[in-house]
């Protein structure tokens, strides 16, 4: 009896890190933290060493904006690379059992620059927050982005 409780605990145990971690992969919204409108579709797909990686396949217009169509200001192997179809974010990985994903890198493709990533997708999976930072989390900003599918 007692090895039946045991199995079943481990089991229980097993099931419910699965129900928790949801999927990052599919498209997503992202939405500017510093005017709170959408910037671009974010599409993230599993890479086959298991990390996750992300590529924007739109831009979406805002009023009083021109789009930039290449990454002109990016370090190699992104300059002059059109933004349309670039990966933006690459090497996030999940945190076993949780929703957190970390040691990813984002590329702002307005400005140029390279950060730190790490991702929080909510309970039930249809929003997630960006961290981009340098260094240290504290040192950074939040982006959210909501699931399109």
């Amino acid at each position: 009896m007692k090895q039946f409780k045991l199995v079943l605990m481990f089991f229980v145990t097993m099931m419910s890190g699965m129900i928790y971690a949801q999927d990052l992969t599919g498209t997503w919204q992202q939405i500017d933290d510093k005017t709170g409108s959408p910037k671009a579709i974010i599409e993230i797909r599993q890479n086959d060493n298991g990390t996750f990686a992300g590529k924007i396949v739109k831009v979406t217009p805002r009023p009083g904006y021109t789009p930039q169509k290449t990454c002109n200001k990016c370090p190699a192997p992104y300059t002059n690379q059109p933004i349309l179809g670039m990966d933006v974010l690459t090497g996030l990985k999940n945190v076993e059992g949780t929703n957190n994903y970390e040691k990813g890198r984002v590329i702002d493709p307005l400005s140029g620059k390279i950060y730190d990533a790490k991702v929080r997708l909510s309970a039930n999976g249809k929003r997630l927050t960006l961290r981009g930072y340098v260094g240290v989390s504290a040192l950074g900003r939040s982006q959210t982005w909501i699931r399109q599918d």
